[in-house]
């Protein structure tokens, strides 16, 4: 929850704590603060139980982290079987290597005994406006 915080926001937050309390009363409200979080701890903790025992002993490997949709998914997919066949099915291909055969094909390199025979165009080089459809002069009394 605070893992983004570094060093120098808690420095400044506990200035600002001196600040604005003052160094007599900082560590009664560090102690009450800390009462504060322990007992919504507790209060959580009891709710969990409760919702446990009620559910009954088919939940009790019940996790409350399940709920998170990305983890029910993971929990999910490696628990079905008929899902495995898929992620085998996803692990055979090599999408890097389609990628890179794609690139090739583009770039003009060739990709293999039958791909020698075969002329592809380059794409991606700029056409020659010298032949062809030529546009006429914009005539701007014309109009």
């Amino acid at each position: 929850m605070f893992s983004d915080i570094g060093a120098l926001e808690v420095v400044a937050l506990v200035i600002l704590a001196l600040l604005i309390w003052g160094p007599d009363k900082l560590p009664q409200l560090i102690q009450d603060v800390s009462r504060f979080i322990r007992r919504i701890r507790e209060f959580s903790d009891n709710a969990k139980q409760d919702i446990r025992s009620e559910l009954g002993p088919e939940f009790k490997d019940f996790e409350f982290e399940d709920l998170n949709p990305k983890t029910f998914l993971r929990k999910q997919l490696a628990e079905n079987p008929d899902l495995k066949e898929i992620q085998e099915l996803r692990s055979s291909f090599d999408l890097r290597k389609e990628i890179d055969e794609v690139a090739d094909a583009v770039k003009g390199k060739t990709l293999g005994p039958a791909a020698a025979g075969a002329a592809t165009p380059d794409l991606l080089k700029k056409r020659d406006p010298s032949g062809g459809y030529e546009r006429p002069p914009f005539d701007a009394d014309a109009t």
